[in-house]
């Protein structure tokens, strides 16, 4: 049988790539061709860890970890944003000095990170002027800024606490979700971006974009957790008999590491970001048991999902070699924290590990009773509140009650926002753990209550229950 000139070529050319395409399922899969930063427009990420204090390590950690995934993958660091309190490298606390991990035995991956936006400039004014690339709002840090053009991608990594429609921030104010879905819309409004991609670590995490993330906006968001349900530590101290014992805290956040570790080890030129989705949240569920672990869930424009991963993190070019993996080859978590009780876990660790009869024991004793005494003021007044406004019988349910798939947490965010300082005013710090409460907060807005009400429900409440902080 004769081939033409044309026929030979082509045989040739198939011939060549075969062991390439062997990789993929269909035709469209190979000729989705790996692209460059030159062919995309320019990479960007910002980087946020919304906590402090040695207690919620993880957090610095996971955005440490970030950076280097970043770093590997080509991302030059003008255009990586890093905002992150700074007080975990050189903390007392700290087993290895200067030095951050992300699992037992894992690399330093604070070497290198810029420090854009430490201390008291990890806020949010600064990191909405950061996405919207304007310096002129900035107060204090690098005056790094997102100075994106119409073909740039933007990856934006948030992790830290949260709680239903609000996310943590070492200073106050906190960070609402209206406020941030208003400057995602403006960033687009502004047509300085072709896609943006957002990855959220926070208990209730879902509520932040549900029925408030609209479609066509070019961006797509995963989350942590749905809207009701809180998010997982990993990597814990009596998590393993692999476990370095000189820490007593959590090393990273299960969703995290979860999209991390599998970023670190494929060749994102041809994962998508759909791909990464399935994956973590297969692992994140804990393969589907739920024993631990939460629903991770997306938002936005799903369609983005077919981009491949080195659009938004570059790819390592170590792992050209690497082949997809199924969800059935990943490996498992072997035990988890609910990310609220993540600081019982630290406090009860210094404490069991202090020697008996110390200053230190004792100290420990005192730290570790006090949390727990303001969660219980916390808890209670909350409740108190509840039946003031709403009776006995009906106050705890309408305190609970979870809105229809969909819907955003609250009608009225100005009015959530009022309740919050509002009861912070009477009662004392919400916190970290106290997030767990702001759906019971925009129940009491979605029901009618007034500010004044809510004052004097809060001042009889936290009368009958003083506060602990």
């Amino acid at each position: 049988m004769a081939f033409s000139g044309k026929s030979v070529l082509f045989l040739a050319v198939f011939m060549a790539f075969s062991g390439v395409y062997g990789r993929y399922s269909t035709w469209s899969d190979f000729l989705r061709m790996p692209q460059t930063e030159d062919s995309v427009g320019t990479r960007w990420a910002v980087l946020v860890a919304g906590s402090s204090g040695y207690g919620n390590y993880r957090h610095q950690a996971d955005i440490c970890h970030a950076y280097q995934t970043m770093i590997r993958g080509g991302l030059k660091e003008k255009n990586i944003v890093v905002f992150m309190y700074d007080d975990i490298a050189y903390n007392e606390e700290n087993p290895r000095p200067g030095v951050i991990i992300n699992r037992p035995h894992g690399e330093d991956v604070y070497a290198g990170v810029p420090k854009d936006y430490v201390g008291d400039d990890v806020n949010v004014d600064n990191l909405f002027a950061v996405i919207l690339g304007n310096k002129s709002a900035l107060t204090g840090g690098s005056g790094k800024v997102v100075d994106s053009g119409p073909d740039d991608h933007i990856f934006i990594f948030y992790s830290d606490h949260g709680g239903a429609g609000v996310l943590g921030m070492p200073t106050y104010p906190y960070l609402y979700a209206d406020d941030l879905v208003n400057v995602l819309k403006k960033k687009h409004v502004s047509g300085t971006y072709k896609s943006l991609v957002f990855y959220l670590e926070a208990c209730e995490s879902g509520s932040i974009f549900e029925g408030l993330l609209p479609e066509g906006l070019n961006i797509y968001a995963t989350t942590a957790s749905n809207a009701v349900e809180s998010s997982w530590g990993t990597y814990c101290p009596d998590d393993s008999p692999d476990f370095p014992q000189e820490y007593d805290t959590c090393l990273g956040d299960l969703y995290s590491v979860s999209w991390m570790e599998d970023s670190d080890i494929h060749n994102l030129q041809f994962e998508t970001l759909k791909q990464q989705y399935e994956l973590v949240k297969m692992r994140t569920s804990n393969f589907e048991t739920y024993m631990f672990g939460s629903h991770v869930m997306q938002y936005g424009d799903s369609g983005l999902g077919k981009e491949q991963l080195v659009l938004y993190m570059g790819s390592n070019p170590a792992n050209d070699n690497s082949t997809f993996i199924s969800r059935n080859e990943l490996p498992s978590f072997s035990k988890a924290v609910n990310q609220r009780d993540a600081d019982l876990v630290y406090f009860w660790n210094k404490y069991r590990k202090s020697p008996v009869g110390s200053i230190k024991k004792r100290n420990a004793q005192k730290e570790l009773f006090d949390v727990m005494a303001h969660r219980l003021h916390l808890d209670n007044s909350i409740e108190l509140i509840g039946k003031l406004l709403f009776g006995s019988e009906k106050g705890p349910e309408i305190l609970k009650t979870v809105r229809t798939t969909g819907l955003p947490l609250v009608d009225d965010w100005d009015c959530l926002k009022a309740m919050v300082r509002t009861f912070e005013t009477k009662c004392g710090s919400i916190s970290q753990y106290g997030m767990k409460h702001m759906r019971s907060m925009a129940n009491i807005c979605n029901a009618g209550i007034s500010k004044e009400v809510m004052a004097e429900a809060s001042a009889e409440a936290c009368t009958r229950i003083p506060t602990t902080s």
